[in-house]
């Protein structure tokens, strides 16, 4: 049986108090899979992006706990939290959220001068990992030089910048046109199944459902049913 790489327990996240307190997720417990490729799903409301901000170390929950590889995160220093986002886990996001100064190249780069690798070592690597996205050819040109799809793999090869075993990807298809997120998806699916990295999506993209290998149905804070796809 594959080994767990994130499970919560009576996970809620409350906002505000009293009468206008809004309970974003309300006693979730799940554990994801080493190696699964796991898309999270609901209406607009229904706190599947909570979730997802919650398993990312990206907020705090009110009650009830994460675990990252059985270290439980709200319990981390804000450097051991640091440290842990920085090694563990990579970040893909719908609006890409690459520097636009900075070169494809020096946007992959950057992470693994925060993880301490020398600019030799760093640069080297990251050409690797574009490459792998199919975007060496391009590593000198700026984000405004790219087109969306091509923006959207640079960003998916700094999330891989530092061999992190969980990529959580927060509606990566979300800015591209039908043709380029088909491209996007089927390029996290092979990294998925080939670098054995831990895919954890949030995600109105149907495409996406089609090669997860379960889906998590999110439903007024609460996980209504899981889906299993394969």
């Amino acid at each position: 049986m594959a080994e767990v790489v994130v499970r919560t327990t009576d996970l809620a996240k409350q906002y505000g108090e009293g009468e206008n307190a809004v309970h974003a997720l309300n006693g979730v417990t799940c554990a994801i899979y080493s190696g699964e490729y796991l898309s999270i799903v609901g209406p607009s409301g229904s706190g599947k992006s909570t979730l997802f901000n919650m398993i990312g170390g990206l907020d705090r929950p009110t009650g009830g706990s994460v675990f990252i590889n059985s270290v439980d995160i709200a319990q981390l220093t804000p450097k051991e939290l640091a440290f842990l986002r920085c090694h563990t886990i990579g970040y893909i996001f719908q609006t890409f959220n690459l520097i636009t100064v900075r070169t494809a190249l020096e946007n992959v780069v950057l992470p693994m001068l925060f993880a301490g690798l020398s600019p030799e070592e760093a640069e080297e690597r990251a050409m690797k990992k574009l490459d792998l996205v199919g975007l060496g050819h391009r590593y000198h040109h700026r984000p405004a030089e790219l087109s969306g799809g091509q923006q959207q793999r640079v960003a998916i090869a700094r999330a891989l910048a530092n061999d992190p075993a969980i990529v959580l990807a927060d509606e990566p298809t979300g800015n591209l046109d039908l043709k380029t997120g088909q491209e996007i998806i089927d390029l996290l699916r092979r990294l998925n199944q080939e670098e054995g990295v831990t895919v954890i999506s949030a995600t109105h993209d149907h495409k996406m459902l089609g090669v997860s290998d379960r889906i998590f149905h999110i439903s007024d804070g609460k996980l209504e049913r899981i889906e299993e796809r394969t």
